[in-house]
């Protein structure tokens, strides 16, 4: 029988999982030159930032722990900063 509690966290690791794999996709699917050209981090440290943000995620199964907040952090920090800015430009997969 699931509990209140574990409901909960299911719900918070399904959408912390959900939220890394989006930031992660996109950063994929966004072309090189456009963090460069909007002053962002490199292409491939957003991959890797992303990436290392779904793997933590996956690992721990639980967003509310020392290295799972960060993690969504970077996510959403992805999503809401750099997203838009490169979202205008073309897209491609060039590093």
């Amino acid at each position: 029988m699931l509990t209140f509690d574990g409901l909960l966290l299911l719900v918070l690791y399904v959408g912390a999982q959900g939220l890394t794999l989006w930031a992660f996709v996109d950063a994929l699917t966004r072309p090189a030159t456009g963090f460069v050209a909007t002053g962002k981090l490199t292409k491939p440290a957003w991959v890797g930032i992303t990436a290392l943000a779904a793997l933590l995620i996956f690992w721990q199964q639980n967003p509310m722990t020392l290295f799972g907040l960060p993690a969504v952090i970077a996510a959403i920090v992805y999503l809401v900063d750099v997203r838009p800015a490169v979202r205008g430009l073309p897209r491609g997969n060039s590093w």
